[in-house]
């Protein structure tokens, strides 16, 4: 799934909007400690009254927010396994008979708690529901609505969440005219930070492809490995975090730990148009060849054999491949920090071709090239002649 197909689906979660069709909510409950099911309860969604449909609305919303390879993986299930969970959901997908559904989503859960506890209660919500997407007409000129052709995709989306004790409260009873404590013994369900959760199947621009599946973790590159391959049978993710640390330590080995900033600059600005003429395509990814030969188009000398041998040290395998769009630093901020003892200075990638490291009156200094007077807290700097030995004063 890319970016533009997630948040499409996202932005649909809202109530009485003919665009998605949520029919089924099933929730279960587990006590903490327990790895037994404690209860489940399964109900048409248009039973809820609206503010409880609200309220789940932005629940999977937050299932479905956040960067990709940060938050959001889109995840291949493994080949041979025993009792996979992909055919599980395929078949409650396609299941019409609501017993049915019901046991492969406990099916499910009995994964996530199986030898694997909670510390607080939790519970895990599925929903069956069908996204239909209008589709783009080829010629403007037709009258049909966008409406009157659509794309129908049926999904499972899964939200976990953790309870919270309810709270302890002094009220002022305005009848009795008296105080009195109120104490609350139901816990409360936090729909606002999933723990973590998943939709199948992934949709791509209206196509499902139910050999992947969109996976949510409630800490930006922290997945849970014990979920993604016990419960869910997906491959392993990586995130955008691990690809950029894998790039540094390529790089810093190849070219002995320096660099100069116009290089580096180089190195960034042509990644990032990799990843801007792909941006409708499948995004780019790197291998040990490819980041040899854009160093070497930087003007750094390495050896492509270097290369592959950093690649094999630092990521394991040389055949790894690396998404560019990990790696380049965001390209329209103050990304790229310098840093120093004086002071941490803050500049975009592009902007990386006019800093300098040089030798002034024998001290060593960062020089920004700037085509306007420089300020600070509101004064314009004076400007000084670079290399030029401060006049000394005059004796009187």
């Amino acid at each position: 799934m890319e970016k533009k197909d997630i948040a499409g689906i996202r932005k649909q979660f809202k109530v009485d909007n003919d665009l998605l069709k949520i029919t089924d909510i099933f929730n279960i409950y587990i006590m903490k400690d327990s790895t037994d099911i404690y209860h489940y309860q399964n109900q048409p969604f248009d039973m809820l009254d609206r503010d409880q449909q609200e309220l789940f609305m932005n629940n999977f919303k937050k299932v479905l927010t956040g960067q990709l390879d940060e938050k959001l993986f889109e995840l291949r299930f493994q080949r041979d396994v025993e009792d996979p969970a992909q055919l599980t959901l395929h078949k409650a997908l396609l299941s019409n008979d609501t017993d049915e559904w019901m046991a492969y989503m406990v099916k499910l859960t009995e994964r996530m708690i199986d030898d694997n506890p909670f510390e607080k209660d939790i519970v895990v919500t599925f929903i069956k529901a069908e996204y239909m997407k209008p589709m783009r007409g080829n010629n403007e000129d037709r009258e049909e609505s966008g409406r009157d052709a659509v794309y129908s995709n049926p999904f499972i989306l899964c939200s976990v969440n953790q309870t919270e004790e309810p709270k302890k409260e002094i009220q002022f009873d305005y009848i009795e005219k008296e105080f009195k404590y109120n104490i609350q013994v139901d816990p409360v369900i936090d729909l606002k930070k999933p723990m973590t959760g998943f939709l199948f199947p992934s949709i791509t621009d209206g196509a499902a492809d139910v050999n992947h599946i969109l996976y949510s973790t409630g800490k930006s590159n922290e997945p849970d490995l014990r979920f993604i391959e016990d419960v869910l049978n997906a491959e392993e993710a990586t995130t955008a975090e691990t690809d950029k640390a894998v790039f540094e330590e390529v790089v810093r080995e190849v070219v002995g730990g320096q660099m100069n900033p116009s290089t580096l600059s180089k190195v960034y600005g042509e990644i990032h148009r990799s990843v801007e003429e792909n941006e409708d395509d499948e995004p780019p990814k790197m291998d040990y060849k490819d980041v040899g030969r854009i160093l070497t188009e930087s003007g750094q000398d390495v050896d492509e054999e270097q290369v592959k041998v950093a690649f094999q040290r630092f990521a394991d395998d040389d055949r790894y491949e690396l998404k560019a769009k990990n790696i380049v630093p965001k390209y329209n901020s103050k990304s790229i920090k310098i840093q120093t003892k004086i002071a941490n200075i803050s500049i975009s990638p592009q902007d990386l071709e006019y800093v300098r490291q040089v030798n002034y009156k024998g001290k060593r200094a960062i020089m920004i090239e700037i085509d306007e007077d420089a300020e600070i807290d509101g004064f314009k700097m004076l400007p000084e002649a670079f290399g030029e030995e401060e006049p000394a004063d005059s004796e009187e």
